[in-house]
């Protein structure tokens, strides 16, 4: 796992990671209800990581943790270096929760929106939602205080193209959007759920005359 201090080069197939500053960790911890809604998040954001066969997420340094590396098993796309659009079932995708995180939409910077998650590997990845050249990721609005599995969800159903935007005029890779139009019969990849599922199975009873 990466630290707050390094930096993930384009050698590792992904873009490079934003640094964590030492004055925004300061003010996490110096902010009770910010703190509280972090423990949750870490809370159930590893509670969902237990019920899931998809999903691995690493928690950053912190006390608790505001950011997080999530590693996505499931089925998304890339396009090679010779134009070929092909399936991939690894993805990972960065998540921070920065000072302020919580306020209204009259005090939060819209600037900020596409610092909450930030798209990490692979790079030719192939999808309208996700750019191609940055580390940008669109989920949409992001309301303050969106909690991190509804943050993991949103991601996963990105790469699996059940949420898809079709529209180049809003998307971050044109030439996705063009593919997704074109293929929509083979949207989503993926029909998993990002929770496990449990079978409830209910087993007749038998008597002893077999009836």
């Amino acid at each position: 796992m990466i630290g707050p201090s390094e930096s993930r080069s384009a050698e590792n197939h992904g873009f490079i990671v934003y640094e964590k500053c030492e004055e925004d960790e300061r003010g996490s911890m110096d902010d009770p209800v910010f703190s509280a809604f972090l423990r949750r998040q870490l809370e159930e954001g590893m509670a969902l990581a237990e019920q899931s066969d998809l999903i691995r997420l690493l928690p950053w340094p912190g006390s608790p943790p505001d950011r997080y590396t999530a590693h996505f098993f499931c089925w998304g796309l890339v396009r090679t270096a010779d134009g070929a659009v092909m399936e991939h079932d690894r993805f990972e995708v960065d998540i921070w929760f920065p000072p302020g995180y919580l306020q209204g939409p009259g005090d939060y910077p819209r600037e900020l929106t596409f610092e909450v998650l930030s798209w990490i590997s692979p790079c030719n990845v192939f999808h309208p939602n996700i750019s191609d050249v940055a580390p940008f990721i669109c989920a949409g609005h992001i309301d303050p205080g969106t909690s991190l599995v509804q943050l993991l969800e949103q991601c996963f159903d990105i790469i699996t193209y059940n949420k898809v935007t079709m529209l180049e005029t809003d998307s971050l890779n044109r030439d996705a959007c063009v593919w997704a139009r074109n293929n929509k019969h083979r949207l989503p990849l993926d029909k998993r759920s990002l929770k496990r599922r449990h079978l409830n199975l209910q087993l007749a009873s038998i008597d002893e005359a077999g009836k």
